[in-house]
């Protein structure tokens, strides 16, 4: 029985991941292009974005969300069909060199989940079912797991089905094993996303400049020419002070209404004339 499912997978090379994890280290794009190109070269590589894992939407086919920090690797993405985890292809296990790998699945339309322990080759310990059937149950079962096999952190449903629903019993496991929140609650476990199907990175538009204030610019406006005395002329930069003051006056006269907005541009305009010709002489009486 094969099951559609999300699955993470973490290279451990720390003896405490809370800690790394704890400091929202940054993802870094470079190590996750580099990630793909060595575990498929055919592959074409687009970035799609940038978030925390724990805060976001599970991957789609044909995409990754991956993060190198200092002595973790984590991988996550979608696979069409998954049954035991002791049997994961070996070009997900062994893509990163690490002394613990853990991995995690979920299943994206049943009760369906998952958890094992890899070191080097051997399985510790790798359980995966659905609600109602036992897919695979090797190794000793960990002390964690003893509340959910007593009844006691779920309700039951009697007859076949098990005493604890498998998603919450991968949940603890990776609280376990990793010491990590994984909930939104927890601190930003910061990846980037990837799709390898050749689809064109995403466009993201600039924000709209936003026009200042008349106090904004008048404050800057009178910051910038305080050390002038009365007779200096200002440089050109408080020439752009004089006009971004007057495109604040019109900016302002646009929500005072349509006859004020007309008597602002014209001051505008006189402003602007009396700085073109300001360096003609002045004769003073």
């Amino acid at each position: 029985m094969h099951f559609p499912a999300v699955v993470t997978l973490w290279f451990v090379n720390t003896n405490d991941v809370a800690s790394v994890v704890s400091q929202e280290p940054k993802a870094d794009r470079g190590f996750g292009r580099k990630y793909l190109a060595q575990l498929n070269p055919a592959w074409p590589i687009t970035p799609i974005g940038q978030f925390p894992l724990n805060r976001s939407a599970r991957p789609s086919r044909q995409e990754y969300y991956i993060a190198g920090y200092p002595g973790v690797t984590i991988v996550q993405s979608f696979l069409e069909e998954v049954d035991t985890l002791s049997d994961i292809p070996d070009r997900l296990r062994k893509s990163v060199h690490a002394r613990d790998v853990y991995v995690f699945a979920r299943g994206t339309d049943s009760s369906y989940a998952g958890f094992a322990h890899f070191q080097g080759d051997k399985v510790c310990r790798s359980f995966t079912a659905t609600r109602t059937s036992v897919v695979e149950d090797l190794g000793v079962p960990e002390p964690f797991e003893a509340p959910y096999w007593a009844g006691e952190m779920n309700d039951q449903l009697g007859g076949i089905a098990l005493p604890f629903e498998p998603q919450d019993l991968a949940m603890a496991a990776h609280e376990a094993w990793l010491g990590v929140d994984i909930s939104p609650s927890g601190p930003d476990i910061n990846v980037v996303a990837y799709a390898v199907d050749g689809r064109p990175e995403p466009k993201v538009d600039p924000p709209p400049k936003r026009t200042k204030t008349v106090d904004e610019v008048a404050a800057k406006f009178s910051a910038s020419n305080s050390d002038y005395d009365d007779y200096e002329t200002p440089e050109d930069e408080s020439e752009d002070e004089f006009v971004r003051l007057a495109d604040a006056s019109v900016a302002a006269a646009k929500r005072l209404g349509r006859g004020f907005m007309r008597r602002a541009k014209d001051a505008r305009d006189a402003i602007g004339e009396r700085i073109r010709h300001s360096d003609r002489d002045i004769t003073r009486d």
